[in-house]
């Protein structure tokens, strides 16, 4: 943890943990509300990335809200939560789905929330896939599946 603080934080774009995540970084209670969020999200900022992502998905409640954390301030991001258990790999879904955005152009705090849009829609479409043992994926291709096939 002092390692990843110290020598792989400041060179980050964008870190993504979870309350459990960033809890952990800090060495402090996970939050337990958003303001809370926004204090943890602030305080990773402080270690010296470009942006923090403190995802709310561990938490309880009808939507998930998520606390995006930049040098411009923060903006809270809420979806509606998708009751399934299929939420494996939605962590680095997110992530991976925000760096292959910005790789593409797009500005970081449109990247995240598009980013978040998809894994949204992978939750929504993997409730019933069933893949994996109890918790399985989230459904990476349901916009390949949705789209007429390539000519």
């Amino acid at each position: 943890v002092a390692a990843l603080k110290r020598d792989l934080v400041p060179l980050a774009t964008l870190v993504t943990p979870n309350l459990p995540e960033a809890a952990l970084l800090l060495g402090t209670a996970e939050a337990a509300s958003e303001a809370e969020m926004r204090d943890q999200a602030k305080a990773l900022l402080a270690l010296g990335c470009r942006a923090v992502l403190l995802k709310g998905g561990h938490a309880s409640g009808e939507a998930t809200v998520d606390i995006l954390a930049d040098a411009a301030g923060t903006e809270r991001l809420e979806l509606i939560r998708i009751d399934t258990p299929h939420t494996h790999g939605t962590g680095c879904t997110l992530s991976a789905a925000g760096a292959a955005l910005m790789a593409r152009g797009a500005p970081l705090a449109e990247a995240v929330r598009r980013a978040k849009a998809y894994v949204w829609h992978g939750l929504r479409h993997g409730r019933t896939q069933g893949v994996g043992h109890v918790r399985g994926p989230l459904d990476h291709l349901y916009a390949i599946r949705s789209a007429p096939p390539p000519a």
